[in-house]
């Protein structure tokens, strides 16, 4: 299920935070990925394996009728909101956008994968705890490692070359904002660390009792429910200081830097809507 929830939150997140100038390719070809990841998690049989692929389909098929029309939406709206320059009421709609957007995705998939998850076997559980333990050890060496200033200069790092897909090269000043920014957000990695932990021991549980159908839409629609009270606060420190990254930056961004912007949300926008076209030409599946 991890798998599941890594890909289809970056779909929900592609048209903000990603800069892929082949979104088309990568989106007809996310079915073989989450397939692939999905089994390294599942560990699935060859009957388990094809009824995976047919879940799979009935989900894709409804994220390219129903989710993809949205985001072409809600891109299209962001390029001309963006055009004119932001105000904190924009940075707040996109960011709300983003999350509605992946609530309900994370939703339809799990309703799709649920009745699997019920049958897995105490063999296949197993493996799939040893799979979370490799990825909280990559984790770790990611995000944990280091002394606070070198995480801090490497989160800065991140989110410059984040920043940089969309708009180009920063600016001096605009790169000191973003350090800036690193200085002054929490760093709070090792509670998104036991969090982590906490989301995959409820998984579990969730699966040995068989109640993934009864219990796992709702679970994972609601990500942040459960959450130890400090680290909510610290989440919520960092989502308005980014907010407030955003909005500044806009402000001094150079025309090349808003023209590439626009054109990078305007380009999504219509890569969403050939999707989207290309599913009402499908048959729907049941």
């Amino acid at each position: 299920m991890k798998a599941v929830t890594k890909v289809t939150g970056a779909l929900a997140l592609a048209w903000l935070l990603a800069g892929c100038t082949a979104l088309r390719l990568a989106y007809d070809n996310a079915d073989t990925y989450l397939h692939f990841r999905a089994q390294s998690y599942l560990d699935l049989d060859a009957k388990g394996s094809d009824e995976l692929d047919a879940r799979m389909g009935e989900f894709f098929s409804w994220h390219r009728r129903t989710a993809l029309p949205q985001y072409a939406r809600v891109s299209d709206e962001a390029a001309k909101r963006l055009a004119k320059g932001l105000s904190r009421e924009d940075v707040v709609w996109g960011y709300d956008s983003l999350v509605a957007h992946a609530r309900q995705s994370l939703r339809y998939a799990a309703e799709r994968v649920a009745p699997l998850l019920d049958r897995l076997t105490p063999q296949q559980v197993a493996h799939m705890e040893r799979r979370f333990a490799d990825d909280n050890r990559k984790f770790a060496r990611e995000y944990l490692r280091g002394s606070e200033a070198e995480r801090r200069k490497r989160r800065a790092k991140r989110w410059e070359q984040r920043l940089e897909d969309w708009v180009g090269n920063l600016s001096p000043v605009q790169a000191e904002k973003v350090r800036q920014f690193s200085e002054r957000a929490p760093l709070y990695d090792e509670m998104r660390a036991k969090d982590r932990q906490r989301m995959q021991t409820e998984f579990v549980d969730m699966i040995r009792k068989r109640e993934a159908q009864k219990r796992l839409p709702d679970w994972i629609a609601n990500w942040e429910r459960g959450r130890d009270p400090a680290y909510a606060s610290a989440s919520e420190r960092f989502h308005q200081e980014f907010l407030t990254l955003i909005q500044e930056l806009d402000k001094t961004l150079a025309p090349e830097q808003r023209n590439r912007a626009v054109a990078n949300f305007r380009r999504y926008a219509e890569d969403f809507s050939v999707l989207a076209r290309r599913a009402r030409a499908e048959p729907p599946r049941k």
